[in-house]
């Protein structure tokens, strides 16, 4: 079956990892725990940060699901997992030697473990594993957990692209009958919920990291069904659209609730994946009514956005570190630290990434053929 393009899966993904680059950024003022802090701590702006992260990460699996159907149209297990392995193993290898040591370095600078150069410090970067030690893949996580899942699913994702599949055929069924039924999806990812998340927090560390692991994967592979179930999913986003959007306008202060009152509760699971599911189809059925169309813009921000992402927190932290401690209102601090990362991520793929051919690879970013649409 083919696929038809999707600009708005486009504009997700490249809108999704804007808003991962304002997350970092604010993740420099708010009580939480990161790698370097401001001096003054901005209580309010947790709440909106709370708000988006019910769902920023979720939807980014979705939509690498999605994007993963597009990539098997016309590829056979091996060559996908060939294409992974380029796509996602040599990024996470040249970001780890290349890109994470300065975060590391700047973190050791700022917490008086270290007064020496960067250079000096380099060859401490593989003494022991990250918090103890310096060795990390810092927020580059998201490659492994990816590629391990790519690998793992493909057996999976080889059965569903047949067109007789009969879970598909069961799915589009239900969704002739009642487009709310799009709310099955949240089935797997509550059970999940339920019995993984109060066991195993989430690490990022990859090894014993089952919640994320589960959670994680199971929106992987929805992403891969939602795209293959076509028309199907589409036409039934667009009529419920509105009853997602006040389901979840309603069920985040009601979470909030939850958590606030109650310690433990059956209800938390569930009103944290009703909320999670609710926006993420929300967002996708509003960006199907507005942003489905091709332009240069997305063109070039889809193609920019995986350097982006790869970059963008060391120059978050490298700001940060020589502004913590001066005497300004957070607000300039962070609209310096929104336009340096912006703008020098900006720079970095323009002027080096894309001029250098032997550092596109390393940054995911795919060469141009002269009579490519895209």
């Amino acid at each position: 079956m083919k696929i038809e393009r999707r600009y708005d899966i486009d504009w997700i993904r490249v809108l999704a990892f804007d808003i991962l680059i304002l997350y970092h950024v604010n993740m420099f003022f708010v009580p939480w725990g990161w790698h370097i802090k401001n001096n003054e701590i901005v209580e309010w702006m947790r709440w909106p940060m709370l708000f988006v992260n019910q769902w920023r990460i979720p939807i980014l699996f979705v939509v690498s699901g999605m994007g993963t159907r597009f990539v098997l149209y016309n590829k056979t297990g091996k060559q996908y997992i060939r294409e992974r392995l380029s796509r996602l193993l040599i990024p996470l290898i040249a970001g780890i030697l290349l890109v994470i040591p300065p975060q590391v370095y700047i973190e050791r600078l700022a917490e008086g473990q270290f007064a020496g150069s960067f250079i000096e410090f380099y060859p401490h970067f593989f003494s022991g594993v990250y918090p103890d030690g310096n060795f990390s893949w810092h927020h580059l996580w998201f490659l492994p957990y990816l590629l391990l899942m790519s690998i793992l699913a493909t057996p999976i994702f080889l059965n569903l692209r047949k067109g007789e599949n009969k879970m598909l055929k069961w799915l589009h069924r239900k969704l002739d009958k009642s487009a709310f039924n799009l709310y099955l999806f949240a089935v797997p990812l509550f059970v999940v919920e339920l019995f993984l998340e109060p066991f195993f927090p989430i690490t990022h560390a990859l090894v014993g990291d089952w919640y994320a692991l589960a959670s994680y994967s199971l929106l992987f592979i929805i992403g891969f069904v939602l795209i293959s179930l076509g028309n199907s999913f589409w036409d039934s986003l667009n009529r419920i659209k509105a009853y997602t959007l006040i389901t979840g306008i309603i069920s985040f202060p009601l979470l909030l609730w939850l958590w606030f009152n109650f310690e433990v509760s059956i209800f938390i699971p569930i009103a944290k994946t009703i909320n999670m599911w609710s926006w993420i189809l929300t967002i996708f059925a509003f960006a199907a009514k507005f942003l489905n169309r091709d332009s240069k813009l997305i063109r070039y921000r889809n193609r920019a956005v995986y350097p982006f992402y790869i970059l963008h927190q060391t120059i978050t932290v490298i700001c940060g570190f020589f502004l913590m401690n001066l005497h300004m209102h957070y607000a300039l601090k962070m609209l310096i630290m929104l336009v340096a990362t912006f703008g020098v991520s900006w720079f970095i793929y323009a002027f080096a990434i894309l001029k250098i051919p032997i550092l596109m690879p390393l940054f995911g970013v795919r060469s141009i053929k002269p009579n490519a649409s895209s």
